[in-house]
């Protein structure tokens, strides 16, 4: 693929949604961080509906803290390998308070220093929290790069340099969320929606699905 396409795909993108967005609800950098930690292999809305449980009982650090494990596993038990992000988002609590004044830290490192926060997480956050341009690359994202063409790569951190290095710079601030949304509700695994696709006729992908028949 070459950069016109891609110029013009992501300038598709932001004509129909200039502002996207994470689908996660959170109002300060911490619920933010520990939204993206609880929705590891499990769906924002699942996350959403638990948070919207917890975050009123606690949403700083101290107040999560004090919870305890035992404590916190009843707001997030309806949310997949719930005991280990428990575990993993009360010992994130205790780095905070004891390293960062109960802060979010904005740099990679630190973020990458707290349990159950990889790279992918640590680029939500710098990205959604801090306003850089960083790219998470999550199986949507992977999906979608490797299946139009705009950043093929054999694996999750190829994907990311790819899109590093290709996408324009005046659109990589949103990219991430062009395309996860993109993943989620048009370029979906098992079928994608070919032919209601913002981008088809620049899209790479060869096999592309035809409208569905009536009753199909």
């Amino acid at each position: 693929m070459n950069q016109a396409k891609r110029r013009e795909i992501f300038t598709r993108f932001a004509a129909v949604n200039p502002h996207p967005a994470t689908e996660l609800e959170y109002t300060t950098p911490f619920e933010l961080l520990i939204a993206v930690i609880l929705s590891a292999q499990a769906t924002d809305v699942s996350v959403n509906r638990a948070m919207r449980k917890l975050f009123p009982v606690a949403n700083t650090p101290s107040q999560i803290y004090a919870l305890g494990v035992d404590g916190l596993i009843p707001y997030i038990q309806t949310i997949g390998l719930f005991r280990t992000k428990a575990k993993n988002v009360i010992e994130t609590c205790r780095l905070l308070l004891e390293r960062h004044d109960g802060r979010v830290p904005a740099s990679r490192e630190a973020l990458e220093a707290l349990p159950g926060v990889g790279r992918k997480t640590a680029n939500v956050i710098l990205n959604t929290a801090f306003g850089h341009a960083a790219i998470a690359v999550d199986t949507h994202i992977f999906r979608v790069s490797n299946r139009t063409g705009i950043a093929p790569g054999k694996n999750v951190e190829e994907v990311e340099r790819g899109l590093m290095k290709l996408v324009p710079p005046e659109f990589r601030m949103d990219a991430h969320h062009w395309l996860i949304l993109h993943g989620r509700y048009t370029c979906i695994a098992r079928k994608p929606q070919c032919w209601n696709c913002l981008i088809a006729d620049l899209c790479e992908y060869r096999d592309k699905t035809p409208l569905p028949e009536k009753g199909v």
